[in-house]
């Protein structure tokens, strides 16, 4: 990736709905060269998709909850993939130290937080949780460039 692969991929952080022709003149390159670039940076798998950016808490997801798990038997990976699979999961995370895996999730309220803190806790290899409500969030934005 060079410094117009990147500028294009700033571009449509920003703003994904703009055309090729805008992004290339913000660019100063030719919509070819954004066309061709974009393609071959979704092909790479660069770009995964295109999607809008909500605010989850306009939309009913007022609880955000990291749950720390502890996994036995070696099936780690089972168990982070079936969980990755769970309504209200955003993000699974493989992580050092005393526990196995970190789990981001969002929830509507207290009672979903309750049945998925059940359901994590009723799954064959996960031996321990420790969920943390967040209270408030001061950054979300996974978008690096």
């Amino acid at each position: 990736m060079d410094e117009t692969d990147i500028k294009i991929l700033e571009i449509l952080l920003s703003d994904a709905r703009l055309s090729s022709r805008q992004i290339a003149k913000q660019c100063g390159v030719s919509i070819g060269t954004v066309l061709s670039r974009v393609k071959k940076m979704e092909k790479e798998g660069v770009i995964k998709g295109y999607s809008a950016l909500l605010d989850q808490e306009k939309i009913g997801y007022e609880l955000t909850v990291i749950s720390e798990i502890t996994v036995s038997k070696g099936r780690l990976l089972e168990m982070e993939n079936e969980i990755a699979r769970l309504p209200n999961v955003c993000g699974v995370y493989d992580v050092t130290g005393l526990i196995d895996a970190i789990i981001v999730a969002k929830f509507k309220n207290r009672e979903e937080l309750s049945k998925f803190t059940k359901r994590l806790l009723a799954l064959p290899y996960v031996e321990r949780t420790n969920t943390h409500i967040v209270l408030t969030t001061i950054k979300e934005d996974f978008r690096l460039i």
